[in-house]
């Protein structure tokens, strides 16, 4: 049985996209209405505070899904940084997660959470909680070859950062999919010297499957897991293309 939930707004008002382009590190404005797309909310240090899916309805009516445990801190937030926009937070209540083609959707009807959990990390797809919020840089998670960072956009939070490593730099470590012998360990534990857990879910015969971000010389090291590949979309370089 899983402890994970998830926790659905909406956000409504004439300054919903305005203010949204302003905080999530896609480009709100170009967002398909109906589409369900992940994506975060930095701190100013480029660190991802609140992982989102985020589905537009209108460009005065959206839909956030967070994960519970991080409900109360993203109301916070938005209250924060929306003072004085024309926008209104609404809780809608609790919803479960399916995958569809390498995007979460979400719905009032029950699902199997551990299934989903099991699926998205087969499928890359990290999220975050409240013990692994400000621990991972967009990039590190991959979220750019995900469609959830957009490098042609105006100014949003940490996006200083996050621009300068995309086109002057490039992460030391980025994501992967693992498979270990064990108990599973807990999120942001370290297996070995490097590798550094981002989400994991138990599974038969003293096994766990688990996306990491690591060094991929310390993975090659590595006697304690195997790498396993990651979607075809995951695939490529993490840096920008030269």
């Amino acid at each position: 049985m899983s402890t994970l939930s998830f926790t659905q707004y909406s956000l409504v008002g004439s300054d919903t996209t305005k203010f949204l382009q302003g905080q999530v590190t896609i480009h709100a404005e170009r967002l398909e209405d109906n589409i369900t797309q992940y994506t975060v909310i930095c701190d100013l240090k480029g660190r991802i505070h609140f992982g989102i899916w985020l589905k537009k309805i209108s460009s005065e009516h959206f839909e956030i899904t967070v994960v519970s445990d991080q409900s109360h801190d993203f109301e916070q937030h938005i209250r924060k940084y929306g003072a004085f926009a024309k926008i209104t937070l609404t809780a809608l209540g609790e919803v479960f997660p399916t995958l569809q083609q390498h995007s979460t959707v979400f719905s009032a009807q029950k699902t199997d959470i551990v299934a989903w959990q099991h699926a998205a990390i087969a499928d890359g797809q990290a999220w975050i909680t409240q013990a692994t919020a400000h621990a991972f840089q967009p990039q590190e998670l991959r979220l750019h070859q995900q469609h959830a960072i957009a490098y042609d956009k105006g100014c949003y939070l940490g996006q200083e950062v996050i621009a300068r490593l995309w086109f002057k730099a490039q992460p030391k470590q980025w994501l992967h999919l693992i498979e270990g012998t064990g108990i599973a360990p807990d999120v942001l534990s370290k297996i070995g010297t490097g590798i550094q857990v981002v989400n994991r879910i138990a599974l038969e015969s003293n096994q766990y499957l688990a996306l990491v971000i690591a060094r991929p010389q310390s993975l090659e090291e590595s006697t304690e897991v195997s790498v396993l590949e990651l979607p075809v979309h995951l695939q490529g370089d993490v840096a920008r293309p030269k």
